[in-house]
């Protein structure tokens, strides 16, 4: 097997990290637009501090990110000419349904993303289109909490259904919702949900995570009542999880905590509850109200495909308290001597995708897609904003080289890659602008300022290479 001659390459972004325009078109906050750069911005990710409007203390990068709102046609003039065959994006729920809770759209946003997906067909490039990238309105955090409401559902799959409808014939890849484990690490971003004292945080993040699950569900089948065109596929926040010694209880930790983000994805593709989450709802005395339909929903509709992020490998121990623990990542891990580490942190692991991708085959025997990988690092410009991010080219040569091997050598059936951040964007995690993914330079510091000038690094003629040979020229 080599990759297919329609393998699917591209670049990936979401709206609240490229966008900005936050309150232009008739669009309202999200949660998202309340992350503020500093010190506070992990905790209002946690949920542990309430942060529902604009302070003026806080710098808060979403407001304008990297004005892709209004410069969305140089942008994908750039994609184009990297030769990109898809760009997977996100669509800001706030822009569409600025509330969320509206009956009818705000006709401003459904036209704005009218006119990327068809500037993208101009280019012939196939959107791949998640409907909830962490984005949720506000107004449905302040007046319901967030996705611990069932009434999110109602809200969620009426403006899915609302653009599946509109963006029929432009769009035939969607994914429903972004890193849906996220929800488990940061409850506020992956759900829109802040703590009160004496809440059951574990009970509230998974009847958020039920809630999300039967949407999906919902969306899915909806997606192919709309138009049999439609592929829908669902999306984890990936990486294999390594026992740090060959202790059988360091072995099994491993597998816990795979089972932590591989329990959305059995839901999804597979139509129902594994036992082990089951069990771990009835030992911890997890009180999850599920509706009596529930079951028969989420069994209607496993999604077609599964996508997932990948950055690094985890390492963990049942004993993970004795050894030092690797920074920057969300999720916890362990310091893994044998693995370089970026300037965040994060561990680098090429071989790890491989593992990843199969381990996900063997699990799901559906077809894979890799809709986020990628480098952040600092770059340093010239004059003319040229970068020599040799850096980059040699992680995403290495990564490229894994998931060729997976297919190739085991068979694993992947559709196609779109590597982080093809443009320079707001780092979810941190805020910065200093942590740059893209192939593309944007002029805009961690403060704000900048022209926001977009130029090409050394890595956009490498990756144009790339795509221009199917994956043969490395």
């Amino acid at each position: 097997m080599a990759l297919d001659k329609n393998f699917l390459w591209g670049g990936a972004t979401a709206a609240n990290q490229v966008e900005g325009g936050v309150l232009e078109g008739g669009r309202k906050l999200s949660n998202i637009d309340l992350l503020p750069y500093g010190e506070d911005r992990k905790a209002v990710g946690l949920g542990e501090l309430e942060m529902l409007e604009w302070q003026e203390d806080y710098y808060y990068p979403a407001q304008e990110a990297i004005d892709m709102y209004h410069r969305y046609m140089e942008d994908i003039q750039l994609f184009a000419e990297m030769g990109f065959k898809v760009y997977r994006m996100s669509l800001s729920w706030s822009r569409i349904f600025p509330n969320g809770d509206e009956l009818e759209p705000n006709e401003a946003g459904l036209v704005f993303y009218e006119e990327i997906f068809k500037e993208l067909r101009k280019h012939k490039i196939e959107p791949l289109v998640t409907i909830a990238h962490f984005d949720v309105p506000i107004h449905l955090v302040k007046e319901y909490g967030g996705w611990k409401n069932r009434q999110l559902i109602d809200f969620y799959t009426r403006y899915a259904e609302t653009v599946l409808k509109r963006y029929q014939g432009l769009v035939k890849y969607w994914l429903t919702i972004n890193e849906i484990n996220i929800l488990l690490h940061q409850p506020f971003v992956g759900g829109g949900i802040v703590f009160k004292e004496g809440d059951n945080k574990e009970e509230i993040k998974y009847q958020a995570a039920h809630h999300q699950l039967v949407a999906s569900a919902l969306v899915t089948k909806i997606a192919h009542e709309v138009d049999s065109e439609n592929q829908v596929g669902c999306m984890l926040a990936g990486g294999s999880h390594y026992p740090y010694t060959c202790r059988p209880e360091d072995y099994q930790e491993a597998i816990r905590r795979d089972r932590e983000g591989y329990f959305f994805i059995d839901v999804q593709a597979r139509g129902k509850y594994p036992n082990y989450a089951l069990k771990k709802f009835e030992q911890e005395k997890l009180n999850i109200q599920m509706a009596v339909e529930d079951t028969e929903i989420l069994a209607a509709a496993p999604v077609d495909f599964v996508t997932f992020s990948y950055y690094c490998s985890r390492t963990v121990s049942a004993h993970s308290e004795d050894y030092e623990q690797a920074t920057g990542n969300i999720f916890a891990s362990i310091k893994n001597d044998n693995l370089a580490s970026t300037e965040w942190g994060w561990q680098i692991d090429p071989l790890g995708l491989r593992n990843s991708l199969n381990q996900l085959y063997d699990r799901y025997q559906k077809p894979l897609f890799i809709v986020e990988n990628g480098l952040g690092a600092i770059d340093t410009p010239d004059e003319n904003g040229y970068v020599e991010d040799d850096y980059r080219i040699d992680y995403l040569k290495k990564h490229i080289e894994a998931f060729k091997a997976a297919v190739e050598i085991d068979g694993v059936e992947l559709m196609g890659y779109t590597t982080w951040g093809c443009i320079d964007l707001i780092s979810a995690s941190t805020g910065q602008m200093s942590k740059r993914y893209g192939m593309i330079y944007v002029d805009r510091q961690d403060d704000g300022s900048g022209t926001l000038k977009r130029s090409k690094k050394k890595s956009f003629d490498w990756y144009r290479q790339v795509i221009a040979s199917n994956g043969e020229v490395l």
